[in-house]
This record gives C-alpha cells, sequence and structure tokens, in this order.
C-alpha cells in the first residue's frame, strides 16, 4: 500500500471525523460570525487556551533528582547522556547518535565533521532561524541561499542544482516548523552530485519522509531541545548518523579534540567543549516518554484546523509534499492574504487573534535583509579568505536569492506547537475567531 496515500486518508480521516458539520453547528458559527470579535469588545472565544509549556510531572522531578544525588552531574563519568543518545538514536533508525548542548553545535559539530570549512559553500534555506546561518559561519564558508517554495514554507528544492558550484561541499536544507522539505528530490541532488547532505530537523521531532523518520536520511541529522521544541531540556541537541567514522570525528569534536580509547594520543583533531549535561540528559528521557502521545494530539488537532482554516478565504494553510508521511507540527503555519479581509494589515490581525486569547506570530524575517551578514561577510578572517571581490559577488547573489521568501516573510503566521496541545474544540475556536475577524475585517482596519 502506498505510504503516502495511507497517511493522507488518515490525516483527512481524522479531520473530517472530528469536524461539526451539523446544522446545530452551523447555526453556532453564524451567531459567532454575527457576534462581534474581542478587539471589538466581543468576548474572547479562547479564554483559557493551552500555553503552559514544559509540562513537568513526578517522573521529571525523579529524574532531575536522582542526578542530583548521583554527584555525577557531568558526561565524562555518568551514563544519561549515553543512555539518551542511544535511545533517540534507536527512536529514529539511526545507527549512531551523539547529544550535543544545544541545536546549533549540533550543526556545527557535523559540518566539522565533514571538514567544512574556509572556501566552501554550504546550500541553506532562506526561510530558517539564524543558527542554520551561523553555524556555516562559524566555519568560515559561504551560505548559499536558495529561495522558499511559499506553499510549504520549505527550501525549494527545485532552485538548489542553479545555486551548486564547484565549491560546494554541503546542502544543509531545514525542515521548517516540523514539515520534511522535499527530501526525494534534495537526497537525489546529493547522491548525483557527491555532496554530502545535512538535515536540520531541530524543528521536526519524529516528523516522517515515506515512513522514515527525518534526520535519519540525510549525511548526518541534527536535533534541537531546546526550551520551545517538542522535546526540551531547557537547552540541548544530538547529532545522528549511520557513518561510523563521522560519528567518531562528531564525538572527538564535542569533546574538545579527544581521542578514542585506546588511541596513542591524547587529542586527534581541534574541537570544542559541546558536551550535554548528565541533568539534561535524564529530562529528555523523562520528557520522552510522553513525546509520542504529545505528537498524536498535535496530529489530530492539526487536521481539524487544517480542514476549518483551508474552508476560509485569505487563508492557506501549509501545503505537505508527498513524501511526507508525518508532520511534527513543532509550528502550524499558513499564509494570511489581507485583500480577502478588506485590506487589514497582518499587524491587525494578529492582534485581533490576541484579543481573542490566541497567540500568533508572523514568523521569521529575510535572514538576507539583515545587517550581520554583510558585517560578517565584510570581516577581517573573511576578506583575508576570499578577497573584496568575490565577497561583493556572494552579497550580490544573497540579495537577489529569495523573492518568493520576502513574499512568505510578509504573509507567514505561525502558531506554535502548544496550541495544538489544546482540546479539540480550541481548533474550532481558533477557526471560529477567524472567521469572525475576516466578517468584521472593515471594522477592525479603521482601528
Amino acid at each position: 500500500m502506498n505510504p503516502d496515500r495511507t497517511s493522507r486518508r488518515r490525516f483527512l480521516g481524522a479531520g473530517l471525523a472530528l469536524s461539526g458539520t451539523s446544522a446545530l453547528g452551523r447555526s453556532t458559527h453564524a451567531r459567532i460570525n454575527d457576534s462581534p470579535p474581542a478587539i471589538l469588545g466581543g468576548t474572547p472565544l479562547l479564554s483559557n487556551p493551552r500555553t503552559a509549556w514544559p509540562i513537568i510531572g513526578e517522573i521529571d522531578v525523579k529524574a532531575w533528582v536522582d542526578v542530583l544525588r548521583s554527584g555525577k552531574w557531568n558526561r565524562l563519568n555518568g551514563t544519561k547522556a549515553v543512555e539518551f543518545e542511544t535511545a533517540w538514536a534507536e527512536r529514529l533508525g539511526s545507527r549512531f547518535g551523539l547529544a550535543t548542548a544545544n541545536g546549533t553545535s549540533a550543526l556545527f559539530t557535523s559540518l566539522n565533521a565533514l571538514g567544512v570549512g574556509p572556501g566552501d559553500e554550504v546550500i541553506v534555506p532562506s526561510y530558517t532561524f539564524v543558527a542554520t546561518i551561523n553555524a556555516v559561519l562559524l566555519q568560515h564558508a559561504i551560505p548559499v541561499f536558495v529561495d522558499t517554495d511559499r506553499e510549504t514554507f520549505q527550501i525549494d528544492a527545485r532552485k538548489i542544482e542553479q545555486a551548486i558550484t564547484p565549491r560546494t561541499t554541503c546542502i544543509l536544507p531545514a525542515h521548517i516548523g516540523g514539515s520534511p522539505a522535499d527530501l526525494d528530490a534534495i537526497l537525489e541532488i546529493g547522491r548525483r552530485r557527491g555532496i554530502p547532505v545535512i538535515e536540520d530537523a531541530c524543528q521536526a521531532h519524529l516528523a516522517e519522509w515515506r515512513g522514515k523518520r527525518v534526520g535519519s536520511l540525510g549525511t548526518l541529522g541534527c536535533f534541537s531541545f531546546q526550551a520551545s521544541k517538542n522535546l526540551n531540556s531547557g537547552e540541548g541537541g544530538a547529532v545522528v548518523t549511520d557513518d561510523e567514522r563521522l560519528i567518531q570525528e562528531c564525538r572527538s569534536f564535542h569533546n574538545n579534540g579527544r581521542s578514542a580509547p585506546g588511541d596513542s594520543s591524547l587529542y586527534s583533531r581541534n574541537g570544542c567543549n559541546l558536551r550535554l549535561t548528565e541533568f539534561q540528559a535524564a529530562l529528555l528521557l523523562a520528557q520522552m516518554t510522553r513525546l509520542d502521545a504529545q505528537s498524536k494530539t498535535r496530529d489530530v488537532n492539526a487536521a481539524r484546523l487544517t480542514e476549518r482554516l483551508q474552508a476560509i478565504p485569505g487563508i492557506q494553510p501549509a501545503k505537505q509534499y508527498p513524501g511526507c508521511t508525518r508532520n511534527a507540527y513543532h509550528l502550524y503555519m499558513f499564509r494570511y492574504d489581507a485583500t480577502q479581509f478588506s485590506g487589514l494589515p497582518r499587524a491587525g490581525f494578529l492582534r485581533a487573534l490576541s484579543a481573542e486569547g490566541i497567540a500568533a506570530s508572523g514568523g521569521y524575517t529575510p535572514l538576507t535583509d539583515e545587517p550581520f551578514l554583510r558585517a560578517t561577510l565584510e570581516s577581517k578572517g573573511y576578506r583575508a579568505i576570499y578577497g573584496r571581490e568575490l565577497l561583493e559577488h556572494h552579497l550580490d547573489r544573497m540579495k537577489a536569492s529569495g523573492p518568493e521568501n520576502a513574499e512568505l516573510c510578509r504573509e507567514a503566521v505561525w502558531f506554535t506547537q502548544t496550541t495544538l496541545l489544546g482540546d479539540p474544540g480550541d481548533m474550532d475556536r481558533i477557526a471560529d475567531a477567524i472567521e469572525r475577524i475576516r466578517t468584521h475585517a472593515d471594522r477592525i482596519v479603521k482601528l
């Protein structure tokens, strides 16, 4: 059976089974639309939203206290970090795992393991968190931005090939919001061109591509366990791979370049201290016990919300590629068309949502417009490596690299993963709020 078709049927079925399409339901929606939105003095529709995060239980407290009392707080004499990285690799279907201090250091470690450095170019998405770019800049390599597929919010794999040059040494897609990038296309390009692929899966815990967990399909996969993430320990990260040599390089680099046990020298390479603590590892092991159940809750609620929102003119939920068999929903993302809301700017729409008790944001801004990029590429180190003429060429490429991304940054709206942990009725209340904001947008825009 086709896993993509099965997944889509299950996804849509969950939404249809939960949706209320009775005459009573339509009557209720009509009354809600007729009532004024909260920003115009009406009653907020989501008075008690699910926002508390992290969720803390006795298992988390015990895990922390057990490490505290053991006196073994560092991975060099503890066991929890090793236990977690083994469990996480197994959960993803990877041969090897390494726990790191955070997701940024997982990316930094992976680039070092591949030998990416001065003179190299790394293909990166235009729509991503700055850490994806900073990891490349820390290596004194050049980030080459590829424009965004606005319908999915992901790197446009159709535009990767034209961005590759003889200097390209890595392709670094990010699975933004927990929805996988087009891995069929990206991995095929990597194989054909002999370029390794690092999956930035920092937002994509348990997401799947054709039934396999993302992060496990590329040469290396990187994860973040920062406080907002679906699996979190405040800070923390991980690298997974099936390549034994690469995991050894990662392990050495993240531990100040120390050699493997039994080597004749104490240090085998340069390195950095990017180790996870035993406290964080213990928390992650405890948090993992509820990760699957939380993921299923997000799946069902996202299906319900998507069914409702895609029926509202001016609201376009992010699409998924056919190969996506599971979205992690770290973010629920959609595009907002102000022309369908009486010209109400996105900022006004976000204020109206906030008044309803619904937390939302406009997401990322174009990284290529950020002054730090020019400042970095004009720094002493970069000038010494590349020369002024080549750096100006790269700056010009960056300016022209993201017209679709620039448009997406003007129309994107995000809900965070905690929104999807509410009860199913919350999803209807969110959709109802958006419907009545649209109904009364001509009045809101005058505020």
